[in-house]
């Protein structure tokens, strides 16, 4: 199920990509990454899967994919903010002259390599060891939240897969809880409160 998930994000970001127009590519994209930054970034949801893939795990050190989040957390508050946009800038630049092209060969390498995969302990960032199914979900979360500020900054319509809008959602919320805020993201769900300004469980 998680595979086929990813699958439908996967393509539904592609499908994204493929309507930027020409002009918005050096636009702006999210906070200090341009559109090219923001593609690129997004794109290490399908780089990450093949690449890790190829580096087994003997221990798995999270159970799940919350708890692969609150660990980022932490891994990223020490990691600082300027390395984590130099990573994305890169891998903009990493997209080459034809991005829409690269994002289709990503997307096409990701998923013939886990089609046969099984369920291996993947070796992450950080030396991390999570299981593909888990480490998924966490990509399905990144294309439909990256997907979103994509088609928010270029002013296009986004077309989100059903199943993958409800696993990000749902994962979104299981990580608030874990982290002690579940109560307040319930109470804005049912419009008995609103949550802080900028407030993200990521």
């Amino acid at each position: 199920m998680t595979a086929s998930v990813f699958a439908s994000a996967a393509a539904a970001f592609a499908r994204l990509v493929r309507a930027i127009p020409e002009t918005a590519w050096d636009g702006p994209g999210l906070g200090d990454w341009d559109m090219r930054a923001l593609v690129g970034h997004t794109s290490r949801s399908l780089i990450t899967v093949s690449e890790y893939l190829r580096t087994p795990a003997d221990h798995e050190d999270v159970d799940d994919a919350v708890a692969y989040y609150v660990w980022v957390r932490e891994f990223t508050t020490s990691a600082g903010a300027e390395a984590i946009n130099e990573r994305g800038r890169q891998a903009g630049r990493d997209l080459g002259d034809d991005p829409v092209a690269t994002v289709d060969r990503l997307v096409a390498r990701a998923l013939a390599d886990v089609e046969n995969a099984g369920d291996p302990v993947i070796s992450v960032i950080g030396g991390l060891g999570i299981r593909l199914s888990h480490y998924l979900q966490t990509r399905v979360f990144e294309l439909t939240v990256h997907g979103l500020d994509i088609a928010r900054a270029a002013g296009l319509e986004f077309d989100l897969p059903t199943d993958a809008v409800e696993q990000a959602a749902v994962l979104a919320t299981r990580v608030a809880v874990q982290l002690g805020q579940g109560e307040a993201v319930l109470t804005a769900l049912t419009g008995r409160s609103a949550l802080p300004p900028g407030y993200s469980v990521v």
